[in-house]
């Protein structure tokens, strides 16, 4: 391998091991916690609500659900990991280190790429076992559930750049991340609502990527595919510019 290749697989690794040492906190807690979403929805609601668009409950918020919980732990992963070096001063090996800014953004944004896709993995065994989930469109699901994962990880770095305490992370994940996910339709069809609120929904972008992910589980989407693909291509790919122009700037990372 090249000196390069052995630099970035380094701090990539470095990434992964933070979360896997804890990993009874950073994967078995969200996984408990879809787990939950799961029985006390399907149970509670389910029992309710029998299909929704000719489909059961149940099912129909499962892919919310493995889309809410890559997201959530690409960004917390990514954004606390980042704000915790910044804090130890453990980032300033790295910036004095040969890696390049793209190197660094990249090993930053795997750790919270791939923990989010443990959990999101794991939450659909965990779902599979317990109900019958469709794969019908995987030529969508594939790709739409790596464009998620991305976004999301170069939206935790953003934050992380930008944090100056703790406090602002939670800001962050509180005030703005949860309220996004929970009202992009995780839990119920935007088609079902009353106006302006089936307007307003439309103007939330997790509303366009949680609809791609249930169509590549269900084949039922309420957002044209050709666009929320493209918007949510052009979406991860602007936040990954600003990342690494910001990297390359040394943005809040020098004392």
């Amino acid at each position: 391998m090249s000196p390069a290749q052995i630099r970035f697989l380094t701090l990539v690794r470095r990434e992964t091991t933070r979360f896997w040492k804890i990993k009874r906190q950073t994967l078995g807690a969200p996984l408990l916690e879809t787990f939950l979403y799961i029985s006390v929805f399907g149970a509670a609601l389910g029992s309710r609500i029998d299909k929704l668009h000719g489909v059961d409950y149940v099912v129909f918020i499962i892919p919310g659900l493995i889309m809410m919980a890559w997201a959530t732990n690409a960004f917390s992963n990514n954004s606390s990991s980042l704000l915790q070096q910044k804090f130890q001063r453990s980032i300033d090996d790295q910036l004095s280190s040969p890696a390049s800014p793209a190197e660094l953004l990249l090993a930053f944004s795997a750790g919270g790429f791939v923990r989010g896709g443990i959990v999101a993995v794991s939450t659909f065994v965990a779902a599979r076992i317990l109900v019958d989930i469709p794969l019908e469109h995987l030529e969508v699901l594939i790709p739409s559930l790596f464009l998620v994962g991305f976004f999301f990880s170069q939206l935790g770095v953003l934050v992380g750049l930008r944090a100056e305490q703790f406090d602002d992370v939670s800001f962050y994940q509180t005030f703005i991340l949860t309220p996004l996910i929970f009202l992009g339709g995780v839990f119920y069809s935007a088609a079902l609502l009353p106006e302006p609120f089936r307007t307003l929904t439309k103007f939330d972008p997790v509303y366009y990527m949680i609809g791609l992910v249930r169509y590549g589980f269900l084949g039922y989407s309420e957002q044209s595919i050709p666009f929320s693909l493209l918007f949510l291509t052009v979406a991860a790919a602007g936040l990954f510019a600003i990342n690494y122009r910001l990297f390359a700037r040394g943005y809040r990372l020098r004392a």
